[in-house]
C-alpha cells in the first residue's frame, strides 16, 4: 500500500447518493485504496439539518449547514457535490475550483446548462471535474464514451435515459392502464416526485442527452438547442396500437450526426419490439450507441438509486486520485475531445429530421373520410406502411385509425397533420409518435 497521504473529501449533501457514496467510500475502503493508489477519506459534509437521524455512520465527519464551509475547508483536495439543482451549486463548484479543489459532480442539470464555463475553469487551473454520475446512475456510458470508444467515429446514439418515464410506460405496456394511473403509482412508490414534470416532461432526459452528445460528437454543451417532448399524451391505446404493429413506446434521446448537422432531440418514440431498448424495463436505463469500428453497443443497469449512483461517484474519486500524478494537459479531457478541436456544429431544428411516424386519429364512420386522410398524406409524398381501422366506439359512430409510415422530414408531416385535424370528419385532434429502428 502506498505511504502516500489520503486523499481527503468534502461532500455537500448527506441525501441518498451522499448517504451512498459515504457507505461505498467506508465499506469499500480497503479495495478502494488498492484501486487507487491512495486511501480515500470523507472529513467534512455539509447536511441542511444537522440534527438529523440517519441510517449511515458519519462519525468522525465534520458536519456543517452552510456548504460552503466544506468549500472553503483548506484540508480537502477534492470537493464531491450531490445537492443538485443549478444554485447554489454553480457557485460553490466555481468557488471550490478557485480554491484549487478537484471537483465530482452527479449534478447533471448543472453540467449541461453550465458545464461550458465550469470545465474552462478547471482547465486554467489544472484542475479535474468528474461527472459520471450525472448521467445514468450506476451505468458507466460516460467512461465508454470517452475513453473506450475514443478511436470510433460515433453516427448516433439513443437512450432511456429517464427511469421515471421507462417506469410508466413500462407499466401502461404490461398492465394496459392509463398514464395518470401509473403516474399516481410511481409516485407512491417515489420513483415520482409530487411534481413530475420535470422527468415526465422531459426535462432531466434532455441534460443527460446534452452532456452524451457533446462527448459524442464534439460539440459544446448546448442544452438550449434540445428538441423536448415529454409522455403526458400517450395514452393507453397509443401502447396497445403500438403493440399489434410489432412496436413499443420508450421515451428517448437520441442524438445523430447528419451531413446538414446534429439532431438533438427528446420524444416518446416507437421502436421494434425486437430492439435491445424496447426491452428494458421498470427504472433500468440503457444507452445504445452506434460507432463506426466497435458497432452498435449497448449499455445497461440501474439509472438512479444511492448504491448505483454511488458506485459511479466513487469510480470518479478514484479516476481523480489515478490522475493527481499525471500532468493536467495529458488528462483525459472533460468531454471527450481537447478543447481546442471542439465545433459548435449546427443543430437541426426538429423540423429537418427525417423519421417514421405513427398517427391515431378518430374519425366519422362516413364514406370517403379514409381517402381523404390517404391522398393528403400522398400529396406530401408521405407512404403508408400500415393502417388499422379499429373497433367503432359503442358510444359514437366514430372509429380509431391507426396509420404508420415511412421515413419523411418532420415539416413535411407537420403540414399534413395540419390539413387532416382541418377536416371536419377528424373528431379529435391527431396524435403523433415518431417511430425510430434503431438499426
Amino acid at each position: 500500500m502506498s505511504t502516500l497521504p489520503p486523499i481527503r473529501i468534502g461532500l455537500l449533501g448527506l441525501g441518498t447518493v451522499g448517504g451512498g457514496t459515504l457507505t461505498v467510500l467506508r465499506r469499500n475502503a480497503a479495495l478502494i485504496a488498492a484501486r487507487a493508489g491512495r486511501r480515500i477519506e470523507v472529513v467534512c459534509a455539509s447536511a441542511r439539518d444537522l440534527a438529523k437521524t440517519r441510517k449511515f455512520d458519519t462519525t468522525g465527519i465534520d458536519l456543517y449547514a452552510d456548504p460552503m464551509q466544506v468549500v472553503d475547508d483548506p484540508r480537502i483536495d477534492v470537493l464531491v457535490e450531490l445537492i443538485g439543482g443549478i444554485e447554489p451549486a454553480r457557485t460553490l463548484v466555481l468557488k471550490a475550483l478557485a480554491n484549487g479543489k478537484h471537483v465530482v459532480t452527479a449534478n447533471k442539470a448543472l453540467i449541461a446548462l453550465h458545464g461550458n464555463e465550469i470545465f474552462e475553469a478547471a482547465r486554467s487551473r489544472g484542475l479535474m471535474v468528474a461527472f459520471e454520475a450525472a448521467v445514468a446512475g450506476g451505468i458507466p456510458v460516460i467512461k465508454v464514451m470517452r475513453e473506450a470508444l475514443a478511436g470510433n467515429d460515433i453516427q448516433w446514439l439513443a437512450g432511456i435515459i429517464n427511469g421515471t418515464c421507462n417506469f410508466i410506460l413500462s407499466a401502461m405496456c404490461d398492465a394496459g392502464r392509463d398514464f395518470l394511473e401509473v403516474l399516481h403509482e410511481a409516485q407512491r412508490l417515489g420513483y415520482a416526485e409530487s411534481d413530475p414534470s420535470f422527468d415526465i416532461d422531459g426535462i432531466d432526459a434532455a441534460h443527460k442527452l446534452t452532456i452524451l452528445a457533446s462527448l459524442a460528437f464534439g460539440i459544446p454543451l448546448q442544452f438550449d438547442r434540445v428538441y423536448v417532448e415529454g409522455i403526458r399524451n400517450i395514452s393507453a391505446d397509443d401502447v396497445t396500437y403500438a403493440e399489434r404493429l410489432g412496436y413499443r413506446i420508450k421515451h428517448l434521446g437520441i442524438a445523430r450526426q447528419q451531413a446538414g448537422g446534429i439532431e438533438l432531440r427528446v420524444h416518446p418514440t416507437m421502436v421494434p419490439a425486437r430492439a435491445p431498448l424496447a426491452n428494458v424495463n421498470g427504472v433500468m436505463n440503457a444507452v445504445m450507441v452506434n460507432a463506426d469500428a466497435a458497432g452498435p453497443v449497448v449499455l445497461s443497469g440501474a439509472g438512479a438509486g444511492a448504491l448505483p449512483t454511488a458506485s459511479s461517484v466513487v469510480a470518479d474519486l478514484v479516476d481523480v486520485v489515478r490522475a493527481l500524478t499525471t500532468d493536467s494537459e495529458n488528462r483525459v479531457p472533460h468531454l471527450a475531445f481537447q478543447p481546442d478541436t471542439m465545433e459548435n456544429l449546427t443543430t437541426l431544428d426538429i423540423g429537418e429530421v427525417e423519421t417514421a411516424y405513427y398517427l391515431r386519429l378518430l374519425a366519422a364512420d362516413e364514406p370517403g373520410v379514409l381517402a381523404d386522410v390517404t391522398r393528403i398524406l400522398a400529396d406530401g409524398h408521405i407512404s403508408i406502411e400500415a393502417i388499422m381501422q379499429l373497433e367503432k366506439d359503442a358510444c359514437t359512430t366514430n372509429v380509431p385509425v391507426v396509420i404508420l409510415t415511412h421515413r419523411v422530414q418532420e415539416k413535411a408531416m407537420n403540414a399534413a397533420i395540419a390539413r387532416i385535424q382541418a377536416l371536419s370528419s377528424i373528431r379529435a385532434p391527431l396524435n403523433r409518435i415518431r417511430v425510430e429502428t434503431l438499426a
